[in-house]
C-alpha cells in the first residue's frame, strides 16, 4: 500500500487513538493510515465517515466491529470489515453496555465517558436496517468480510455472506490483536494492494501429500515456510480429486483452511493432474518431470525438509 491512503474505523466505545490504528501504521510504513474518532449517535458517525471518504479518497476502508458495519456502506471504495457488528442493537444490550460506559482509548475531544440509552440503541438499530443496500455484483469484488472463530461478541458471518461471497473465518476473537492482524488481515490487504496495481506474483503450488505428518499434523517448520513465502509469491495447495470418496474435497478444504487460515480462504486447488497446472514452482513428494515450471522434490536429499525449502527460496529472494 506504498503511497496509498486508509480509513481505519474503530469499534464502539473506542476512538482514533486506538492501537489498532498504530499497529497497521507499523505494518504499512509508506501508508496514511487515517482513523478519526467517531461520534457516539450513528447518523452523526456515519456522515463524519461519508464526507471523510468524499474529501481523502481512501484506497481501502478497514472496519472493526460496529467500525464493520459503518464500512459496508460506504459504496464505490475498496473495504474490510472485521466482526462486523450489523446488530448492533442487539450487541448492545446482550453484552451489558446500556449506561454510563467510558471510552477505551483517548478521544481528541476530551469526552472519555458517554451513558447509553434506550433512545441511542434504537438509533443503533434503525441504522443497521441501512446495510446492504446497494449490494451490486461489483460491490461485492470489492468487501472482504474477516469474522474470527471465537468471537464471542458479534456473530454475523452468514448474514454477510448472504450478501457478499468474500466471507472469510480466521483463527481469533472479537479483539483485532496484533497476531490477527499480521497473520490474517495483512494478507488480505496484499490481495486488495496487488489487485489495485495489476501485480501478478509468481506462483507456488504446494501439493497436500507435503503438508501433515502420519498423525495428521502440519509438518515441522511448515508454517515458518508459509509466512515467509506469502511475502512475495501467491501461494496454492493443490490436493487430489478422487471420485470414489464425494466427502474427501470439502474434508481437505477444511483442513487446510483450519491449519492456514484466511490466507489460504479460496487457495485450494483440487486436480489428479497437477502437472498440468500453471505456476511457477510446484512442491510435491511425487515425481512431476512434465510440470513447466521448477519442481522441488518434498523428502529428497536436496529438500528434506521444510528447512530446505526455506533455504532455497531464502536464496532466490522472491524471484
Amino acid at each position: 500500500m506504498v503511497g496509498k491512503k486508509i480509513i481505519y474505523v474503530h469499534g464502539f466505545m473506542s476512538a482514533g487513538s486506538t492501537h489498532t490504528a498504530q499497529i497497521l501504521r507499523d505494518y504499512m510504513p509508506e501508508a496514511t493510515v487515517i482513523a478519526p474518532d467517531l461520534p457516539i449517535h450513528p447518523e452523526e458517525a456515519m456522515a463524519l465517515l461519508r464526507k471523510l471518504a468524499e474529501t481523502e479518497k481512501p484506497d481501502l476502508v478497514i472496519g472493526t466491529s460496529m467500525g464493520g458495519m459503518y464500512t459496508e456502506m460506504l459504496y464505490g471504495i475498496d473495504r474490510i470489515c472485521v466482526n462486523p457488528a450489523f446488530q448492533m442493537g442487539s450487541t448492545i444490550t446482550e453484552s451489558n453496555m446500556m449506561g454510563k460506559q467510558v471510552f477505551q482509548n483517548r478521544r481528541q475531544d476530551g469526552v472519555q465517558e458517554v451513558i447509553v440509552t434506550k433512545s441511542l440503541v434504537k438509533e443503533y438499530k434503525d441504522m443497521t436496517e441501512q446495510c446492504f443496500s446497494q449490494v451490486t455484483p461489483d460491490e461485492q469484488r470489492h468487501v472482504f468480510g474477516l469474522f474470527g472463530d471465537a468471537d464471542p461478541v458479534v456473530h454475523t458471518f452468514d448474514l454477510f455472506q448472504e450478501h457478499y461471497p468474500q466471507a472469510i473465518r480466521f483463527h481469533g476473537e472479537h479483539r483485532l490483536i496484533e497476531k490477527a492482524i499480521f497473520h490474517y488481515l495483512m494478507p488480505v490487504i496484499r490481495w486488495i494492494d496487488d489487485r489495485q496495481e495489476g501485480r501478478e506474483r509468481r506462483t507456488v503450488l504446494i501439493d497436500q501429500n507435503t503438508l501433515a505428518d502420519s498423525y495428521g499434523k502440519p509438518k515441522s517448520s511448515l508454517h515458518k515456510a508459509y509466512e515467509l513465502l506469502l511475502d512475495n509469491y501467491n501461494i496454492f495447495f493443490v490436493s487430489p480429486a478422487p471420485t470414489n470418496d464425494p466427502s474427501f474435497i470439502s474434508r481437505q478444504q477444511a483442513w487446510i483452511e483450519e491449519t492456514f487460515s484466511s490466507p489460504a480462504w479460496n487457495h485450494a486447488i483440487f486436480t489428479n493432474h497437477p502437472q498440468l497446472l500453471y505456476g511457477d514452482y510446484l512442491i510435491s513428494s511425487t515425481v512431476h518431470d512434465d510440470f513447466l515450471g521448477t519442481s522441488l522434490l518434498f523428502g529428497s536429499d536436496e529438500f528434506k525438509t521444510w528447512e530446505e525449502v526455506i533455504t532455497y527460496f531464502d536464496r532466490l529472494g522472491g524471484q
